[in-house]
């Protein structure tokens, strides 16, 4: 960890976020500390293409895309034991019991909270 935070030098971050300013935002941010970022995608059938490629260490996940929820993601990237967190607008009580152990950062968040996890489950 630097002075600034974290380093995320080898780590590989893809972003489903259908918010294009967060998502630019977002992507800019993890490039600057060193991470690689795939996507950001913002179409639920991308994501779940992108999920399938698997060319990624871990997943920025917005809870919702447009009129679609991304709960099928999350229990795809569950069941094969790869690390998300759920980045939303809504409250974070409103996600289902099933993913209540999952981080969930509520919008707007702080980038330094999302760089220490990622700093954490990333294999640096």
């Amino acid at each position: 960890m630097t002075a600034d935070g974290p380093s995320l030098t080898g780590c590989r971050v893809l972003i489903v976020e259908d918010e294009y300013l967060l998502a630019m935002e977002l992507a800019c941010a993890l490039r600057q500390r060193g991470a690689t970022v795939v996507g950001p995608v913002a179409l639920l059938a991308d994501a779940e293409q992108k999920i399938r490629e698997g060319c990624y260490d871990v997943v920025s996940l917005d809870v919702k895309l447009h009129e679609a929820t991304t709960y099928g993601i999350a229990a795809d990237l569950k069941r094969r034991n790869i690390p998300f967190i759920f980045v939303t607008g809504y409250d974070s009580t409103s996600i289902p019991a099933a993913y209540r152990d999952v981080i969930c950062l509520e919008k707007p968040f702080d980038l330094m909270e999302l760089f220490r996890y990622l700093e954490v489950v990333c294999p640096l």
